[in-house]
């Protein structure tokens, strides 16, 4: 689940910014800035993200939430087709499990993105920590990593994602 929040806000984050960049002025540059301001988003229960990170458990997923991405990519001279992005999001969450428990809790999501015309590397992280409706607490804290290079073909040379609970 976490993985797949994390991939997904990415790329809501960089579709969201390739939809309206603003040319720097004179800097051989494209970059844009989008801010989001309770924005919400729901998930079905069921894979990918309608899934308790800790326990398995099915429920519907709905976050509201603030956030903030930048992109920039070199249009010109030496370096064409180099880019940055970041997107930070935080906010609340709400987890309804199919069993009964609802969590309500806070999250803070952040990834960044560095590329060229060959390589990609990208980190993300996201935590949560919320209060079920019987007492109980989920608390996660998620890293994910990928390393890309070359270009055909493309090898995935450092790749991991790492959820700690509790």
């Amino acid at each position: 689940m976490i993985r797949r929040l994390l991939v997904l806000l990415c790329a809501i984050a960089f579709s969201l910014v390739c939809a309206a960049p603003v040319s720097a002025n004179g800097a051989g540059a494209v970059t844009s800035t989008q801010t989001f301001h309770n924005a919400t988003m729901s998930f079905p229960p069921g894979p990918p993200n309608g899934v308790n990170p800790c326990t398995g458990a099915l429920g519907t997923l709905t976050l509201t939430f603030n956030g903030v991405m930048h992109f920039t990519v070199l249009t010109s001279g030496v370096g064409a087709g180099t880019g940055w992005a970041t997107f930070t999001a935080t906010g609340g969450f709400t987890f309804q499990q199919l069993d009964g428990v609802t969590f309500t809790g806070k999250f803070t999501a952040w990834d960044g993105e560095n590329f060229n015309l060959n390589n990609f590397a990208a980190t993300g992280i996201l935590v949560g920590r919320g209060t079920g409706s019987d007492g109980s607490t989920l608390n996660f804290h998620d890293v994910m990593h990928i390393t890309l290079l070359g270009n055909p073909p493309t090898n995935a040379v450092v790749a991991f994602d790492k959820l700690t609970c509790g």
